[in-house]
């Protein structure tokens, strides 16, 4: 905090100092959001989650099996510049397999 010490020669007007709130607001977050297709093997699914989402086995196979059934499922909550980045990384390594599994990211 700002302290306020009187200067010689100073006019009163002067002397007041503004003090700002600096407080640092928490980026907003991201989801990134793993869409269902009919190509994309479960196995590659789960290798995904855990490669790059460092889910465990189990927590990916769980939410593989929630995109299998439900179409979609939110997989990770990630800083805007971090979930487009994660995008980025799974998107190259399904074109490099050949899978056209879709990662979108979302407001969370």
């Amino acid at each position: 905090m700002a302290k306020k010490t009187k200067l010689a020669n100073v006019i009163p007007e002067e002397e007041a100092m503004v003090l700002e709130d600096e407080r640092i607001k928490e980026p907003k977050k991201y989801v990134l959001v793993f869409h269902n297709d009919d190509f994309t093997t479960q196995e590659f699914v789960v290798f995904i989650l855990m490669g790059f989402l460092r889910k465990n086995y189990e927590e990916a196979h769980e939410l593989m099996l929630k995109v299998h059934r439900e179409g979609k499922a939110r997989v990770g909550f990630f800083t805007k510049d971090i979930a487009l980045s994660k995008v980025q990384a799974i998107m190259l390594c399904c074109r490099q397999n050949e899978m056209p599994l879709k990662v979108t990211t979302e407001p969370a």
